[in-house]
């Protein structure tokens, strides 16, 4: 890979930044951008606007979700149709998958972007990156995909197909280093969607409990009942605790509302202003995946939970190589946020943790001081522009 040394390029904000000189007779450049999952539609929604900051006539075609089309992507996919979750699970869509993928292949070929940049979902992206490879097209894989939890030898498919790879976890960078190679690190992208002048005045209100159930329909139907087990049993020691349900861009407040218990009164929060809604909660109860990074740096205690089919859990704990699930615990290298995985992703057990906390003060300040400490380590912002330039700086 051709890359420099990892590094942090200087944060670059939106209003400071001049366009990329590009000729004016010349041909509008084409990227094509991949996100595979919802979490990399949002990150991909943030670097079109970046991108197109620098080069206002740059085209963006691609497979994306609602954040890419209201930036500008035509989407010649939607990432809703690939928004599936575990093995088992992708066994039942893989006839929609292997379409897709052949929808890809033929539009690259026929289109020929100047570049392809991939988020994440390395099981769908790295048949793309391999095509577009074999194509000439230069490849860009933006937010790394998770090999350094299992899979590892899939660093030599990276070495020979991706010309830049932007990280935006400060422990990928020792990861590749150990593996002789060269990224770009550019710091986390979820800090340039939170207005922290606003969000750390939010003070959290005693016995408000925040619930995250996820945004597939498999994690919300595991998880979601059992919130609501945890909340009758909390509710019989702490009478007086609310309960918040952030619900996800592509849920409805029925189909939430219908894994819930009738007797537990709930409030279902809209997706708009989330971050100032999590930030009044005191703990939460969240679903495993980029979520809980967004709780912990905005200082809100987490009980991660998740379950899959027996069979991709099993899998799992064979394949992956990391001691953690949750981002946060991965990037301090600790367990600040209980995991509480499969059969432990119950309501019982949520209760038991969850009623730990709001009965020991001193626990939920020591997370928040830990959280702030996970901040600082992510920051600074900057790093959708940081991405945009060196793109378009490859492209050049």
């Amino acid at each position: 890979m051709s890359t420099p040394a990892a590094h942090r390029p200087d944060a670059i904000t939106p209003h400071a930044i001049t366009p990329d000189v590009h000729p004016a007779d010349a041909a509008p450049r084409t990227v094509w951008i991949n996100a595979g999952e919802l979490s990399g539609d949002m990150h991909g929604g943030r670097l079109l606007e970046a991108l197109r900051r620098r080069d206002p006539s740059l085209r963006c075609i691609g497979m994306g979700g609602p954040h890419l089309r209201a930036a500008g992507q035509d989407a010649i996919l939607r990432v809703e149709d690939l928004s599936v979750m575990g093995i088992t699970e992708v066994l039942g869509y893989l006839p929609r998958i292997l379409g897709m993928l052949r929808r890809i292949k033929a539009e690259l070929a026929a289109r020929r972007p100047d570049a392809v940049v991939l988020i994440d979902a390395p099981e769908f992206n790295f048949r793309i990156a391999r095509a577009a490879h074999a194509l000439g097209i230069p490849v860009h894989y933006y937010i790394s995909p998770k090999i350094w939890a299992w899979r590892t030898g899939r660093v030599e498919f990276i070495r020979r197909h991706i010309r830049r790879m932007i990280c935006i976890l400060p422990f990928e960078v020792e990861f590749y280093r150990r593996h002789g190679m060269h990224v770009d690190y550019v710091g986390n992208p979820l800090l340039d969607m939170m207005d922290w002048q606003r969000l750390d005045a939010i003070a959290p209100l005693p016995g408000r409990i925040g619930l995250m159930p996820g945004s597939r329909r498999k994690e919300i139907e595991a998880l979601l009942p059992e919130y609501g087990k945890a909340a009758r049993l909390l509710l019989q020691g702490h009478p007086g605790l609310s309960f918040h349900c952030v619900r996800a861009p592509n849920v409805t407040e029925d189909a939430l509302r219908a894994l819930w218990p009738a007797d537990v009164p709930l409030t279902v929060e809209p997706p708009d202003d989330r971050y100032a809604i999590l930030r009044t909660c005191q703990l939460l109860l969240a679903a495993s995946g980029t979520a809980t990074l967004e709780t912990a740096l905005l200082g809100v205690p987490t009980l991660v939970a998740y379950r899959v089919s027996p069979f991709s859990y099993w899998l799992g704990k064979r394949l992956v190589k990391v001691r953690w699930v949750s981002l946060p615990n991965l990037v301090l290298n600790r367990e600040v946020f209980p995991e509480l995985l499969q059969e432990n992703a119950d309501g019982a057990v949520l209760a038991r943790h969850a009623a730990r906390w709001l009965d020991t003060p001193g626990e939920l300040d020591r997370v928040r001081a830990d959280l702030a400490d996970l901040r600082r380590r992510c920051g600074p912002p900057g790093a959708a522009d940081a991405a945009a330039k060196i793109i378009l700086d490859e492209m050049e």
